[in-house]
């Protein structure tokens, strides 16, 4: 079983900095691509950052300059530093991870259980 925990949500005034991390555990062979996704209230989950075994990354156009994903491999870590947040990024984040178990020859997307990130004054 493989599970992914996510952690660093909270609040924060507008102009502040979080930093969010997803540490993925279990009968883990490898890892592709992992991810950062979020769902504001009555909006759809949509993408906001993406990064590949061989650290190429994928921002949308709303946090590029801002935010920034990075990842250890050896740990199965993803982190995403949100920096200059605003009010329009509270949402709750979501990461995943494309999984390769030891049990299975196929990769398979999974996913966190959501931390919220509130950006108010």
């Amino acid at each position: 079983q493989v599970q992914l925990v996510e952690s660093g949500g909270g609040l924060v005034q507008p102009g502040g900095s979080l930093r969010l991390s997803c540490a993925a555990s279990g009968s883990i062979f490898s890892i592709n691509g992992m991810g950062w996704y979020r769902q504001a209230p009555g909006k759809q989950r949509e993408l906001v950052a993406t990064i590949t075994s061989g650290g190429r990354m994928n921002y949308a156009d709303s946090v590029k300059g801002r935010f920034t994903i990075s990842r250890v491999n050896a740990k199965n870590t993803v982190y995403l530093q949100m920096n200059s947040l605003k009010p329009e990024d509270t949402a709750v984040y979501y990461c995943n991870a494309d999984i390769r178990t030891d049990s299975s020859p196929w990769v398979y997307r999974y996913w966190g259980q959501g931390t919220q990130v509130t950006v108010s004054s």
